[in-house]
C-alpha cells in the first residue's frame, strides 16, 4: 500500500484527479471505477477542468459506479444515477452507453447484482477504482463486518451511516436504509485502487485502514492485500498515522521517490 500524504484537501483531490488524467491520457479506453460523495465533488471538477484543456479525451472511457441507494429511481435528486450525471458525465459529454450503475429500483435485486457484475467483467475488468472511506471504515457500502471477499449485493445501513445522509435528503424525506454495493471482493478485483480521504474526522478511519489488523471491522483495511492500492490523503486524514513521518520520507509531499542508492561500503 503506497501512502500519499498532501498539505491539504484541495492538492489531495488534485493529485487524484491527475492520477486519472494521466491514465486516460495513456489509455483512452479505460474502464473506471467511480465513487459518489462530497470529497469526490473536486476531483470530477478538477478532471473536467484538465478534459476541457484538452489534456486527455474525455469521451472514451467506461465507467461503473461503486453503489446506489435501494429504492431510488436514477431520476431521484438524491439518487447517484442523479450525481454523476450532473458532477462529472454531463460536463465532460460521456455517452450514457459508456456510463453504468446498479438499478437500486430493479424488481429484482439479486438478479440486478447479478447483472452488474457480469457487466463488469464482460467490460475487461476495472483499470482504476477510486474509492472514498467512511468514517467506520467502510468502502463503496460495505459497512463493518462485510465479507472480505463479497460480490455486489443488497447491504443493510449502519444507523450512522443513515444519519450521516441525512443531510442530503429534504426535512421529512425517507433516508434510504439499504443499497446495492459492488462487494469488497469486487472492488479488489480491480488493477489499481485509489482511495481518497481528507478531514481530520477520518483520521481514525485511515489510521485502522493502513495500520490497524486486516479485518472486517474496518473494511477498508483490506486494501493492505492489494498489490496496486495508493491511498491519498491530507495533513488532517493523516493525522492518526503513527508512521507518518515515514510516509512522508518515503513520499515526500505525496511526490513518487527519487531512489539513489549510494556506494556500497
Amino acid at each position: 500500500m503506497k501512502i500519499l500524504i498532501l498539505p491539504d484537501a484541495p492538492s489531495a483531490c488534485c493529485a487524484v484527479a491527475n492520477r486519472m488524467a494521466a491514465l486516460l491520457k495513456a489509455r483512452p479506453e479505460a474502464v473506471l471505477g467511480l465513487a459518489t460523495g462530497g470529497t469526490m465533488e473536486p476531483v470530477y471538477a478538477a478532471l473536467i477542468a484538465q478534459a476541457a484543456k484538452g489534456a486527455f479525451c474525455a469521451t472514451g472511457f467506461t465507467s461503473f459506479n461503486l453503489d446506489e441507494y435501494v429504492g431510488l429511481a436514477p431520476d431521484h435528486p438524491q439518487s447517484y444515477h442523479h450525481y454523476m450525471r450532473a458532477h462529472l458525465f454531463a460536463p465532460l459529454g460521456l455517452a450514457a452507453s459508456n456510463t453504468h450503475l446498479p438499478r437500486g429500483d430493479a424488481p429484482d435485486l439479486e438478479a440486478e447484482a447479478a447483472r452488474y457484475e457480469q457487466a463488469i467483467t464482460q467490460a475487461g475488468g476495472i483499470d482504476l477504482q477510486l474509492l472514498g472511506i467512511g468514517a467506520n471504515g467502510h468502502i463503496g457500502f460495505n459497512e463493518p463486518s462485510s465479507s472480505l471477499v463479497s460480490r455486489t449485493r443488497v447491504k443493510t445501513l449502519t444507523r450512522k451511516t443513515v444519519e450521516d445522509n441525512r443531510r442530503f435528503f429534504a426535512p421529512g424525506e425517507t433516508v434510504p436504509g439499504y443499497a446495492l454495493t459492488m462487494g469488497i471482493g469486487t472492488v479488489m478485483d480491480a488493477r489499481n485502487i485509489v482511495l481518497l480521504a481528507t478531514g481530520a474526522h477520518k483520521a481514525q478511519a485511515v489510521a485502522a485502514m493502513v495500520e490497524g489488523p486486516v479485518s472486517a471491522s474496518c473494511p477498508a483495511s483490506i486494501l493492505q492485500m492489494h498489490a496496486h492500492a495508493t491511498v491519498v490523503c491530507d495533513r488532517e486524514a493523516a493525522g492518526a498515522l503513527r508512521m507518518s513521518e515515514y510516509y512522508e520520507t518515503v513520499h515526500p509531499e505525496g511526490a513518487e521517490p527519487a531512489l539513489t542508492i549510494g556506494p556500497v561500503v
